[in-house]
């Protein structure tokens, strides 16, 4: 059973977070949690909290199983952009030029790579019968 977690209006381009999402989509989830910690983009701070968070949602979910042997994994990542900012900054001669400060969403889904072993299997063998 999947679980989901959002982050909203995060105040960071989505293409500077989309970046870090390339890095753990499909990964194991202590491999992405690894890699998040120990990068250097100011991002990855926020995204590790929110894969934390996907964590801690399906541990509620399914109660009684072990984390551990779950072999979760990040089945799905995507950055949306948000809202944006318009500001505006002086120019010369009297100009403006727009400032846009753009801001993101970021919804995270994690699984269990055996959850989903286990449904190709009956899958497979419903088909066979």
């Amino acid at each position: 059973m999947e679980a989901v977690a959002r982050l909203r209006n995060y105040p960071t381009s989505p293409r500077k977070m989309r970046l870090l999402a390339d890095l753990i989509r499909g990964v194991e989830v202590e491999k992405a949690l690894n890699t998040l910690k120990f990068s250097t983009k100011d991002p990855s701070v926020p995204m590790e909290k929110l894969l934390l968070s996907a964590v801690a949602n399906w541990r509620v979910k399914n109660e009684g199983t072990d984390v551990a042997e779950a072999n979760l994994y990040v089945k799905t990542i995507f950055v949306d952009g948000g809202r944006v900012l318009k500001r505006m900054r002086p120019a010369p001669q009297g100009r403006a030029y727009r400032v846009r400060k753009r801001s993101n969403h970021i919804t995270i889904i994690v699984d269990s790579r055996n959850a989903v072993a286990a449904n190709t299997n009956s899958e497979t063998q419903n088909i066979q019968a």
